[in-house]
């Protein structure tokens, strides 16, 4: 479980929560900046920063870590990274250093080296199983709380928790900012859940307005981008249907590798298909007419579209005709998805360049396999 992005997240939402712990008035966050600071020489960053806004002395700066985990050198980092940080800010206000643990098992106290550093006022540890009556009068400690909820109760504790969100909280944007933040805690804790059997969990009634249902949107978006791409429809078109920016349209088709085939390229990718498929649509006289016409053309992808395309319009070739529009309506429905009534299974792409040589080489193969099959009845 990721406890430290979600304090940091949390501390960053609500930094009032952040006072509450250590006993202070939430208030007092309205005079203080949560951000994270790097220490150059040593190229590490401090994540958690409450820095005061004003220079008022007496306001300390307080260094925050989130331990969730046995960590021998813990200590040994903090205290580190703090002194080198004083050195090289040289910051106008004293220093305290808040450590959050789930309980006093995690910690490792180092009191050799450590012990007279622990016992200053400046230095504040808190175990979240030990709050007691702090966690019942406020809802942000009580949310604080929810992550060492056991998996058993964190359902039922999470639903007591956005209730009391809903009664307590008159300003819907903070209100919606902490159910947020219940559903990323439970999200973390029970991974083995979906998000829509979290949503059902927590009696989100709402769901549109919820963080799992957007989530989920958002993943049915960019899952159906793919698709979209392949019917032809233009990534303009696209970002306008699934209301998303062009450019994650586009990125997204890129990523996946994924290009729309043209009108042309249906028509040629069908043609061939029927020549290397549908070989006893063709007689050997016809063969040798396509292979002398396509012989002629460019090597050019509209120009040989409308080439076969007037060739199968002619005269004594309408089952020719109708196969080919019908193979060439798979490939516009999707290719590498089933087409509607098909009893072949998924389109697939075509594994070589659509060009003028590729039509040509399945003329060959073509002519190759009737000579074959004419010598075989002879003999």
């Amino acid at each position: 479980m990721k406890t430290d992005s979600i304090f940091y997240n949390l501390f960053l939402a609500f930094p009032g929560i952040f006072f509450e712990l250590i006993n202070r008035p939430p208030e007092e966050a309205d005079s203080y900046e949560f951000t994270s600071r790097e220490v150059k020489q040593l190229s590490f960053r401090l994540d958690g920063l409450f820095l005061p806004k004003t220079r008022e002395p007496d306001k300390p700066f307080y260094l925050v870590e989130v331990q969730f985990q046995p960590d021998a050198g813990l200590y040994y980092r903090i205290f580190a990274e703090l002194f080198i940080f004083l050195r090289q800010y040289q910051p106008s206000h004293p220093w305290q250093i808040v450590v959050i643990y789930p309980n006093r098992r995690i910690e490792r106290e180092q009191t050799l080296h450590f012990g007279n550093l622990l016992a200053l006022n400046q230095v504040r540890r808190i175990y979240l199983d030990e709050l007691g009556e702090a966690a019942e009068g406020s809802l942000g400690v009580e949310v604080v709380k929810l992550v060492i909820e056991p998996e058993e109760t964190a359902g039922q504790l999470a639903r007591q928790l956005i209730e009391k969100a809903r009664q307590q909280l008159t300003d819907e944007t903070i209100q919606r900012e902490l159910i947020n933040l219940i559903e990323t805690i439970i999200v973390y804790k029970l991974p083995q859940k979906s998000r829509k059997e979290i949503a059902a969990m927590l009696n989100l009634s709402d769901l549109k307005q919820t963080r799992v249902y957007q989530e989920i949107l958002e993943e049915f978006k960019l899952e159906t981008i793919p698709r979209m791409v392949k019917f032809g429809l233009s990534d303009d078109a696209i970002a306008q249907v699934l209301d998303l920016p062009l450019e994650v349209v586009q990125q997204t088709a890129q990523s996946q590798g994924i290009k729309p085939m043209s009108s042309d390229e249906r028509n040629v990718a069908a043609f061939i298909e029927l020549l290397t498929n549908q070989r006893t649509l063709f007689t050997p006289e016809e063969l040798t007419e396509l292979d002398q016409l396509i012989a002629t053309l460019p090597d050019n992808i509209e120009q040989l579209s409308e080439a076969i395309s007037t060739w199968c319009k002619q005269d004594k070739r309408a089952e020719i005709l109708k196969i080919w529009r019908q193979v060439r309506q798979t490939f516009s429905i999707s290719v590498g998805e089933k087409a509607p009534g098909s009893k072949e299974g998924r389109v697939k792409p075509p594994n070589y360049e659509l060009n003028k040589q590729a039509i040509l080489n399945a003329i060959q193969q073509s002519s190759d396999s009737k000579d074959s099959q004419s010598s075989n009845s002879s003999s």
